[in-house]
């Protein structure tokens, strides 16, 4: 009976205690202290306390697109979407500002670049007068190769307006204004300069004829469907709105496999069109424009290319800037 009582009077284990639900630790808020500083006098322009982790809009006389927030005087512009806790300073920040000067919609200056070659071309192609002798006003030429430019010009200056309009989309929203001043002086200067020799009433036809002619217009007519493709390529890579950069890759798109070879096919098939029109006319000013726009091509695909190697660890590196294997 002792046994039997001791056994049924043994305390079984212990069974285990319910644990109270912990409470989720919040994390610290860091707070900067944001000090900005003129880039060039060094003057102190205001001061934030407070600050959480992205640097918030402030005003400065200037409206937002003008204003230039840097890390170093001479340094890069921050982004809007950089966090303070991933620069490199410490809780408080001291940062420069620059005044970036009058703005302009970029939409605004490719519509007016690209709007003035095509007008100021036709002006040449229809013979307004005081352009040439008044005995040619409102004439035709005898040659149908200018029929032909006119074209391909007008062509590839309505692709550009209805690109910026229904596909480009900026990663920046503006420019600096006096750039359109630039700009519209270099493609209206250069448009008109084609145009007076290519529709010159002495004007004469390329020395291989109708061959010449059709190869030359084969060639531009290619490059065009390639840069158009590109274009679209790039578009789909970044959402509306956004400002997110991924590689671009070829898609299902033949003119887009040379994405195997170049990091701004767009750039190769605007010089290849280019140099189709060169062929096409024979014109000594439309292979003055070609050089002029491939060098400065090669510069901004020599910085996008950089762009690319910097950000991305696993870009592809046989790809060249702008000429596969070479450029």
């Amino acid at each position: 009976v002792d046994l039997i009582a001791s056994v049924v009077a043994a305390p079984g284990p212990p069974t285990p205690a319910k644990r109270k639900p912990t409470k989720k630790t919040k994390k610290a808020v860091v707070f900067f202290e944001v000090e900005i500083l003129d880039a060039k006098t060094k003057d102190k322009l205001c001061f934030l306390d407070k600050v959480g982790k992205v640097l918030p809009s402030f005003s400065l006389h200037w409206y937002p697109a003008r204003q230039s927030i840097r890390l170093d005087p001479k340094g890069k512009s921050l982004k809007d979407e950089d966090v303070l806790q991933h620069l490199p300073v410490g809780t408080t920040a001291t940062f420069y500002f620059r005044d970036l000067g009058a703005q302009i919609s970029w939409v605004t200056v490719f519509l007016t670049e690209y709007a003035g070659p095509l007008l100021i071309y036709l002006m040449f192609y229809f013979r307004v007068p005081f352009i040439y002798a008044p005995k040619y006003d409102f004439t035709t030429s005898k040659h149908w190769v200018v029929h032909l430019a006119c074209m391909c010009h007008s062509f590839h200056y309505v692709k550009r307006l209805l690109e910026t309009l229904f596909v480009h989309r900026f990663s920046h929203g503006t420019m600096p204004l006096r750039n359109i001043f630039k700009n519209c002086t270099y493609y209206w200067g250069f448009a008109a300069w084609m145009a007076y020799y290519i529709n010159h009433p002495l004007y004469t036809p390329p020395i291989y004829g109708e061959q010449q002619i059709r190869l030359a217009l084969t060639v531009f007519l290619f490059c065009q469907i390639g840069n158009f493709s590109i274009h679209i390529a790039l578009r789909n890579l970044r959402p509306p709105g956004s400002k997110t950069r991924k590689i671009p890759y070829p898609t299902k798109n033949p003119f887009t496999w040379i994405f195997l070879l170049v990091s701004c096919p767009n750039y190769t098939y605007e010089l290849g069109s280019w140099l189709g029109f060169t062929l096409m006319t024979q014109c000594l000013p439309v292979a003055f424009f070609t050089l002029v726009g491939f060098i400065q091509m090669t510069v901004w695909a020599k910085g996008k290319h950089r762009s690319y190697l910097k950000e991305f660890r696993d870009y592809p590196t046989l790809r060249s800037p702008i000429l596969p294997f070479i450029l």
